[in-house]
């Protein structure tokens, strides 16, 4: 009972002495979703070898981070206020990417840090932007993809951009989702 009582006693006395970041967390944190996603019940079967494997695309230390980049002008870089990814940016667009080329259904897909990734093919490429363009009001998502299959390269720069009225979190977030989501689908159609 003292044993019990003594611990209680120091984790309330160190709960104090924690501290979950700087200043007041945002309401809430933005995410992707994609628009094409499988069923339930839906799957694709074939060789391992010849599945897509979806690799998250590289980045710049802009988007390297949790926060939403904000396009000044083409020399300055600021972060929206208010305004987090759940997850790095890169690791939410890879993962849209290979759940829309899944969604249709035509092929076996593996993100790349799945034990079964053994397929020959690959999607791999950079995020060049995913935030707010204070210049043209909008919001950018940019991907240099690069495709890769039985020794041969192909490449194609994929751009969307959606108008917002207003640069906050709840304005910009749904933006962003519905833009990488015409960039995925985009990236499935050139894929096959």
């Amino acid at each position: 009972m003292t044993t019990l009582l003594v611990a209680a006693t120091l984790a309330l006395a160190l709960g104090g002495c924690i501290r979950l970041g700087a200043g007041k967390p945002p309401a809430s944190l933005l995410t992707l979703t994609a628009s094409q996603a499988l069923a339930p019940g839906n799957g694709a079967s074939g060789k391992g070898e010849d599945a897509l494997v979806v690799y998250d695309p590289e980045v710049d230390r802009t988007l390297a981070v949790q926060r939403v980049a904000v396009t000044v002008d083409p020399s300055n870089v600021a972060y929206l206020k208010d305004a987090l990814w759940v997850e790095r940016p890169a690791r939410l667009f890879g993962a849209l990417l290979a759940e829309t080329i899944r969604a249709r259904g035509k092929q076996l897909v593996f993100a790349a840090d799945d034990r079964a990734a053994l397929g020959q093919r690959r999607l791999t490429g950079r995020l060049l932007a995913m935030g707010y363009d204070a210049g043209s009001h909008a919001v950018v998502v940019r991907y240099d993809a690069v495709r890769s299959e039985s020794g041969k390269l192909a490449t194609r720069r994929f751009e969307s951009r959606v108008p917002v009225a207003r640069a906050d979190a709840e304005t910009v977030g749904p933006a962003l989702n519905a833009a990488a989501n015409a960039v995925a689908g985009e990236v499935a159609d050139w894929i096959g």
